[in-house]
């Protein structure tokens, strides 16, 4: 069997895995490494990137990883100073790590393997200016799970709810810190009392419509730990004109 080599900016040789490709991400020259048989990142990972806030010197932590996508696109769009991933599952943590090197980012991104419910232990509690996180939409009853653990972990509150993952976040992110999320409108009501009870306010909200005419499908939410009351909702985002043709403002502002 041929193991596949890339080279990083220092000349070092990053093995590609079996199953495992290097997506270019059309943004400063950048590639993320991914295995289509564990989760892929998806357009929901996008938008985070795009809706987040890092400014400059900032620290910023990524919760659940994953493939270690926003960090990457965030050390890209933004001028913070360092980003963490936390990431449970150690292939994909090893897999993200591989992509930090292939892209040269050592000094400016760490993955780190731990659990989101034991983070308090593994970073300083309220360490970080801000956090981000893609967390499971389904909890661990809805629906059908995906045979691959891989990919359970990530669709379903297998190994994490949404509550410990919200608690996580009010921990580590510092007071007037900033917490984004992306998640599924249907549970709106649980997340904002989530949110609220650890004193993450809700500041700002922007629906995600596939097509115009369709019910929104994702929701980015922005919230400020000890912030007051006083929520802005931004235009919503439409991600298709017509099948298959990405509207203006993503084309525009996404890169797609």
């Amino acid at each position: 069997m041929t193991t596949n080599f890339l080279l990083s900016p220092s000349g070092e040789e990053i093995m590609l895995k079996p199953g495992e490709r290097a997506d270019d991400l059309q943004l400063c020259g950048l590639f993320c490494i991914q295995d289509k048989n564990r989760f892929c990142f998806g357009m929901d990972a996008v938008l985070l990137s795009g809706f987040a806030s890092v400014k400059e010197n900032e620290t910023c932590l990524d919760l659940g990883t994953g493939t270690g996508i926003i960090p990457l696109l965030l050390s890209a769009k933004t001028k913070g100073k360092h980003f963490t991933g936390l990431e449970i599952q150690e292939d994909s943590a090893e897999m993200a790590g591989r992509s930090v090197r292939l892209n040269g980012l050592e000094d400016k991104i760490d993955i780190v393997r731990g659990d989101i419910r034991e983070a308090s232990s593994v970073f300083e509690r309220s360490s970080f200016d801000v956090i981000t996180g893609n967390p499971p939409y389904m909890t661990d009853l809805h629906g059908l799970k995906n045979p691959a653990e891989a990919k359970a972990i990530a669709r379903h509150e297998v190994l994490c709810s949404l509550k410990e993952f919200v608690t996580a976040a009010a921990t580590l992110v510092r007071p007037g810190g900033r917490f984004y999320m992306v998640h599924r409108p249907f549970r709106l009501p649980e997340i904002f009392g989530e949110l609220r009870a650890v004193r993450l306010e809700p500041k700002r909200m922007r629906l995600v419509h596939p097509y115009v005419d369709r019910e929104p499908s994702m929701v980015l939410i922005e919230s400020v730990r000890g912030g007051n009351p006083r929520m802005t909702i931004e235009p919503p985002l439409i991600i298709y004109e017509k099948e298959g043709i990405y509207s203006e403002e993503v084309r525009r502002d996404y890169g797609f």
